[in-house]
């Protein structure tokens, strides 16, 4: 008979108990599998982050992620190994989902074969598009169902009632159309936090791509005027944190299956902190205070961790 591990991600999600143990009711003064599971996450998040598993979202971000290769496969078992001890339910892709040109083809084996894990425990990605998408096999993307896009190049979603809206670009084609969408949903959220991820970094100290000034120039008087928090990118294969711009906290998270190595410039007036050695991936909480981002390498080591203060 084939073996089931049991998780605390596995248990909260399905809300049952392992082979042989058996659940009991409220009152009986045994404490359920189920139970038991909702109190190691709550330990872990209150011990990571200082939050209430009720109170809050937990999601994780991929950038650049669609090789197939093994630095794929381990960014993803970690992510799995994480999600073990803090439950995400959520993981927003930053584009070039699908390497080299987004072909349906390839979907199982740079996809679903890599996350199998997550998906299998019902975990939902979301997914920007990236150049290597747009350019060649943004239909198949766009209709993947996986991907959560919904046949559409732009779109927004919320989570946990409302206490995040995210907002997903093309930054390969900034049209009209979609700028004049993308002010109009900003100025409809209500969100306690507004997140915007795509593709193509507005500030970025990596030296093979580095900021896009363009699209500083047409996006960020939306996101000033709309009070965006957070946006997350990918492009540049590295990890980066920029200082905040206007008060907006800019994220690169291009290293989940690609690497660039030394392609980081920590001279640049731009740069915080980040990690152009390892393959990585994000995982942020948020709560009605707070928004805690930790960039996690493939080993497990937290690279940098990120405390964003709410105000009133």
């Amino acid at each position: 008979m084939k073996k089931i591990k049991f998780t605390i991600a596995a248990v909260l999600c399905l809300g049952i108990a392992p082979p042989g143990r058996s659940t009991t009711t409220a009152g009986s003064g045994v404490t359920t599998p189920v139970a038991r599971a909702q109190t190691q996450a709550q330990s872990q998040i209150k011990a990571s982050f200082g939050g209430n598993l009720n109170e809050g979202l937990l999601f994780a971000v991929i950038g650049d992620s669609g090789t197939g290769h093994r630095a794929q496969y381990d960014v993803a078992r970690q992510m799995a190994a994480q999600r073990d001890k803090l439950p995400f339910d959520t993981v927003i892709m930053c584009g070039d989902n699908i390497y080299p040109k987004g072909d349906a083809s390839q979907f199982k084996a740079k996809f679903e074969e890599p996350y199998k894990g997550l998906l299998d425990n019902g975990v939902r990605f979301y997914a920007a598009l990236g150049n290597h998408d747009a350019e060649h096999g943004s239909k198949a993307e766009l209709e993947y169902d996986k991907f959560g896009m919904g046949g559409h190049r732009y779109y927004s979603f919320s989570k946990r009632e409302g206490l995040v809206e995210f907002f997903s670009l093309d930054t390969t084609d900034m049209n009209a159309a979609q700028m004049k969408w993308l002010e109009e949903a900003l100025a409809a959220s209500k969100a306690r936090w507004k997140v915007i991820f795509g593709h193509h970094p507005l500030y970025c100290s990596a030296r093979r791509h580095g900021s896009t000034p363009e699209l500083c120039t047409a996006l960020e008087p939306l996101f000033v005027k709309y009070k965006v928090d957070v946006v997350f990118s990918g492009h540049d294969h590295v990890y980066e944190r920029v200082k905040p711009q206007n008060g907006i906290y800019y994220f690169t998270e291009g290293a989940s299956g690609q690497l660039r190595k030394g392609n980081l410039d920590r001279n640049d007036p731009l740069y915080e902190a980040g990690d152009d050695q390892n393959n990585s991936f994000l995982l942020v909480w948020a709560d009605g205070s707070q928004m805690v981002v930790e960039a996690i390498a493939a080993d497990g080591k937290v690279l940098d961790t990120a405390r964003i203060a709410k105000g009133k």
